[in-house]
């Protein structure tokens, strides 16, 4: 996956969900991750989803999880990120306990992905929070479709 090629039709655009009552899922998961998270996750999202989009289903880097939902995850650091699609040089901020987070998204319109939610799995691997996020995902997902958005 250290191709520079973009998807036909330029970069997918990432648009945060905000639910009804205003709150916007996505930027707590942000805000609750330690620096050096936020930082691979920030890179991540800008060299690799908004690149390559859907074609990265099926890859170490996005699962599709039925109904238009996917898992788009995170096991690298930035440097490491930036490294591998050739964006240079990142300022490492190592983690303690390395990389690893999921973040719940959904492909739509022309050309953008819905940020829904995301969790640390390297705070809690356990298939009891796994199930939950991924429940609070399509909770989401549905709540973006009923709105006809």
């Amino acid at each position: 996956m250290t191709d520079e090629i973009e998807t036909p039709g330029g970069r997918w655009i990432p648009d945060a969900y905000q639910t009804s009552p205003g709150s916007v899922p996505f930027v707590r998961f942000v805000d609750s991750l330690p620096s050096s998270s936020a930082n691979a996750l920030e890179i991540a999202l800008d060299t690799v989803l908004t690149v390559r989009g859907i074609e990265l289903a099926g890859t170490e880097w996005l699962k599709p999880l039925g109904k238009g939902l996917h898992e788009f995850r995170v096991r690298h650091e930035a440097a490491e990120i930036a490294h591998m699609f050739g964006q240079g040089s990142v300022p490492a901020a190592p983690s303690r306990r390395g990389i690893l987070l999921r973040l719940f998204v959904h492909f739509h319109g022309d050309r953008r992905v819905l940020l829904l939610n995301g969790y640390d799995k390297g705070a809690d691997a356990s298939e009891r929070r796994q199930q939950r996020e991924i429940a609070r995902a399509r909770r989401l997902l549905a709540q973006f479709k009923n709105a006809g958005r």
